[in-house]
């Protein structure tokens, strides 16, 4: 299966949660998509296809191919701690996934997009790969190009009003932000029942 690219409020309405941000249509339309409107409830599923759903949820938000999903549950799997938050952390701290949420870009696709055309640095170096994971005090600047800023400024328009999470700092004159510490299972508040997909993948 290729990267979702259809409807994202189809799919946020599927679920039930903004898997792609806040979402005015979700708001209105609490439902899942179909023929039968609100009158259609959301059927009682298996234990499977809740698990099921959690994986997907967090797959459509990271925007991943099931295998690159697969390759970072197994790295989680080979670090130590509770493997359903290191495998939080593993998503949130990818390259494209940091530079979204430091507002230089108002999508993650569009995050992956500078990262993979060389305008995004880590501690002064060119990092063009979006699965690379940032650590603690790492630096993300902008290539010092007018093309690179004028996408960058043109993206912090749109992601003015966005709050940056607390793990992150951000100079939005400069471009720049920098990792203060790794995010924590609060920090992280995801949308869904980690230890589900864990439990799913261990079946």
């Amino acid at each position: 299966m290729g990267r979702y690219t259809g409807p994202k409020t189809r799919v946020s309405r599927r679920y039930g949660v903004p898997i792609f941000g806040s979402s005015k249509a979700l708001e209105r339309k609490n439902y899942p998509p179909g023929m039968h409107g609100p009158r259609g409830s959301r059927r009682k599923q298996s234990e499977y296809a809740i698990a099921l759903g959690e994986k997907q949820k967090l797959r459509y938000q990271y925007g991943l191919l099931e295998r690159q999903f697969r390759r970072i549950f197994e790295k989680a799997l080979q670090k130590r701690g509770v493997t359903g938050e290191t495998l939080l952390q593993l998503l949130e701290t990818r390259i494209d996934n940091v530079v979204y949420r430091l507002g230089l870009a108002n999508t993650r696709s569009a995050a992956r997009q500078l990262v993979s055309h060389g305008h995004v640095l880590v501690n002064g170096r060119s990092v063009n790969v979006a699965s690379y994971n940032v650590k603690a005090g790492d630096e993300i600047t902008i290539k010092d190009k007018p093309k690179s800023r004028q996408l960058v400024l043109r993206n912090l328009d749109l992601t003015q009003i966005v709050p940056v999470p607390d793990w992150l700092t951000v100079d939005r004159d400069a471009l720049s932000g920098k990792v203060a510490h790794i995010p924590s299972r609060e920090e992280m508040q995801p949308i869904v029942n980690e230890q589900l997909i864990v439990e799913l993948y261990s079946r």
